[in-house]
């Protein structure tokens, strides 16, 4: 891909997060209850063109199930769509574990189902990826010195930038701002596209964006190379506004726990709209599912309040790691 090509690709990207930014402040009278019709928030780095014929048909399916319309809410942003669901914009999303807690702590909602992959995984990883024959190594990146272009996450990105930090960096006290020359903050794809281009050096991503981008852009995917895996983080989930009428809510659990199972040819139709997704099915959940994901923010809380000398802070953290360690040892 051309360096031009790739700038008009980042245009694209920044006009549509604003575009969903400024959608208004969302219609108060549909907030909770059953509104006449469901929005479903997608993120998508490339908006509906990219996105829309992967989840239009199950959003159809969706729709007849409920016997609610159910329109796509597509942004490049996370913080964006999470904003929409706690001004009452969006009723259901698509949300990777982070972005899938500030939603539960923020704006009213709650976890009903989590993803699983094609090969039946319920996790995924976060990756470091640089340009194949760079020649560059997870030892080169780890040295700093301000050698290389950087790019990290979204700041809700679990995968983007929470990972990451928890995993990689915090355990060697490496603060991305000081240890490259320059860090630059934006989704998987943008980034990947930066690798691909040599406009940047080094940069987060997870193995959902790799599959992804091997199918939809394969010559791009060839110039990346991973160099780094973390352990597993929970996979997306389901998740919905808490004060939506509980009949719908039963509805739109329902729909995901029994989509595509079966053995009749609408189950294998369905199925084939997963695989679309990289999906085989929907697992029941509810927000304990993200605590170890929670566990990541403690932590890097933890780190960020000792690193500002923020004892009451830092008391916080914590405390807050600790029951959230006390929850892991108890489950069976």
């Amino acid at each position: 891909m051309t360096l031009p090509t790739f700038t008009r690709r980042l245009a694209l990207v920044a006009a549509l997060a604003l575009g969903v930014a400024s959608c208004g402040g969302g219609d108060d009278s549909k907030i909770g209850g059953t509104p006449s019709e469901l929005t479903f928030s997608i993120l998508s780095a490339e908006g509906q063109a990219s996105a829309g014929p992967l989840w239009q048909p199950l959003l159809d399916d969706m729709s007849r199930a409920i016997g609610v319309p159910v329109k796509p809410y597509f942004g490049s942003n996370y913080t964006v769509l999470v904003e929409a669901m706690r001004g009452g914009q969006t009723h259901v999303a698509w949300f990777s574990a982070k972005p899938a807690i500030e939603a539960i702590d923020r704006a009213n909602a709650e976890v009903i189902a989590r993803t699983v992959n094609k090969e039946g995984m319920d996790s995924y990883h976060s990756t470091l990826i640089v340009r194949t024959g760079s020649g560059i190594t997870l030892d080169q990146v780890l040295a700093c010195g301000k050698r290389f272009d950087f790019g990290i996450g979204d700041a809700q990105s679990t995968s983007g930038t929470l990972a990451p930090m928890a995993f990689l960096f915090n355990p060697r006290g490496i603060a991305p701002a000081q240890c490259f020359k320059t860090v630059r903050s934006a989704n998987h794809q943008s980034n990947a596209f930066s690798v691909a281009a040599g406009v940047l050096d080094v940069a987060t991503s997870n193995t959902v964006n790799t599959v992804f981008l091997t199918k939809q852009n394969p010559q791009v995917a060839a110039q990346i190379q991973e160099i780094w895996q973390s352990p597993p983080i929970p996979e997306s989930g389901i998740v919905l506004r808490e004060d939506l009428d509980p009949a719908l809510k039963e509805k739109i659990r329902s729909f995901f726990l029994t989509y595509g199972q079966g053995e009749t040819p609408e189950a294998e139709r369905q199925r084939r709209v997963l695989a679309g997704l990289e999906y085989s099915r929907f697992s029941a959940a509810d927000d304990n599912y993200l605590n170890p994901v929670r566990e990541m923010v403690a932590d890097q809380q933890l780190g960020e309040a000792r690193a500002k000398g923020d004892t009451t802070a830092a008391a916080a953290a914590e405390r807050e790691l600790q029951r959230l360690r006390s929850l892991r040892e108890v489950q069976p």
